[in-house]
This record gives structure tokens, sequence and C-alpha cells, in this order.
């Protein structure tokens, strides 16, 4: 320890090297964001497109198998994307005892809206498959 004594903070930094653990965090979120451009402009096609239908036409619209399947990878995708920038920022702004339990209600209230949806979409699925 005796040669560190004389170096500067960044010279000490420098030669620790990085942690190696925020470029998986970085990259799913690079990910995610990208997997939600076609998800969202097909989500955004697909409201504009039934917006003058009845409910039954909407109903029957997400009972299809291929849309169920788009509105489960939108939300997990979303929702994903959702915790981890909130994550992100609450790492970078909240320095007290609380960042944890942010942490921890933010990654709670993401996966229970996710799967709520995801719910609801099967419920509406299943349901149009087995009235067929």
């Amino acid at each position: 320890m005796v040669g560190y004594r004389f170096r500067s903070p960044l010279g000490l930094a420098m030669s620790l090297g990085s942690a190696k653990s925020g470029f998986g965090h970085w990259w799913t979120e690079r990910v995610t964001a990208v997997a939600l451009i076609p998800l969202g402009v097909w989500f955004a096609a697909s409201l504009i497109a039934h917006s003058g239908s009845n409910y039954e036409a909407f109903i029957g619209w997400m009972g299809s198998p291929i849309t169920a399947v788009l509105m489960i990878l939108l939300l997990i995708t979303l929702f994903w994307h959702i915790a981890l920038g909130l994550q992100v920022a609450i790492e970078d702004y909240v320095h007290s005892g609380t960042k944890i339990w942010l942490l921890l209600i933010t990654h709670f209230l993401c996966f229970a809206l996710a799967v709520g949806g995801i719910v609801a979409t099967l419920r509406i699925a299943i349901g149009v498959w087995t009235a067929t």
C-alpha cells in the first residue's frame, strides 16, 4: 500500500478497472428501448385502426393469438424498460436510506402492472378462444 499513497484519486481509480456490473443493465435498457419501437408502432396503429370499432370487434381483435402474443410482449418489454429507467433515476438522485425502499416499490409495482396486464390479456384471449 506504500505506492498508492502518492497517487492521485484519478490514478487510483484508473488502476482499479471497471466494475463490469453496469454494462448488462445499460445493454438491457437499450435492447428493451429498441424492442419497444416496433411494438409501440404496432400498438398505436392497431388502436387507430380499431378506433371506430365497437366492443365486440375490439374483444375479437384482442382475442386473436397473434395480437395476444404481441400484447404480452409489449407489456413485458414496456414494464421492464420502465423498471430499468426508474432504477437508474433513483440510484442517481436519491441518496438517503429510502433508496432501497423506492427501488423495491418501483420494481414491485412494475412487476404487478405487467402481471395484471398479462392476466387481463390472457383472460380476453382465452375467453374468445373458448367461445368459438
